[in-house]
C-alpha cells in the first residue's frame, strides 16, 4: 500500500524532473539506477532511501528538503485556498511556469507585476 508521504515525494521528483526537462532515463543514468525505478519512486509506489533522495536531489539540483514541501495539511494561506490541491500535475501549469523562467529575468519581473496587478483587478 502507498504511503501518502511516499506519493507526495514521488510526485516532487516527477515535477522537478519534468522541470528541468530530463527524462526519466536521464535522471535514471545520473542516479545509476534504471528508468523502471525512477518510474516506481515517481508514483509512490516504491520509497525512496535517503541515499538515493541524495543522489536525485543532486542530479535535479535541489536541496533534500525541496521534496517534503507541501506536505503540511492546513497551512494553505487564503489565496492558495482557490488552487487546485495539486496544482503541479496540471501540464498546463508547468508548461507555464517553465517558460515563465525562460524570460530573462528583467522581463520576468515586469510580467509578474502585471500579473499581479490584473488578478487584483479580477
Amino acid at each position: 500500500m502507498k504511503h501518502p508521504v511516499d506519493v507526495h515525494v514521488g510526485k516532487r521528483i516527477r515535477h522537478r524532473r519534468w522541470m528541468v526537462g530530463m527524462t526519466q532515463q536521464q535522471l535514471a543514468e545520473k542516479v545509476g539506477i534504471k528508468f523502471q525505478q525512477i518510474q516506481k519512486y515517481e508514483t509512490g509506489m516504491n520509497r525512496v532511501s535517503a541515499s538515493r533522495l541524495w543522489d536525485i536531489s543532486t542530479a535535479l539540483s535541489v536541496p533534500i528538503g525541496f521534496y517534503f514541501e507541501g506536505l503540511e495539511t492546513g497551512a494553505a494561506g487564503e489565496d492558495e485556498q482557490s488552487l487546485p490541491s495539486d496544482i503541479l500535475a496540471d501540464k498546463e501549469a508547468l508548461e507555464l511556469i517553465r517558460s515563465y523562467y525562460a524570460i530573462p529575468e528583467n522581463q520576468r519581473r515586469r510580467l509578474f507585476e502585471l500579473a499581479r496587478v490584473l488578478s487584483d483587478a479580477a
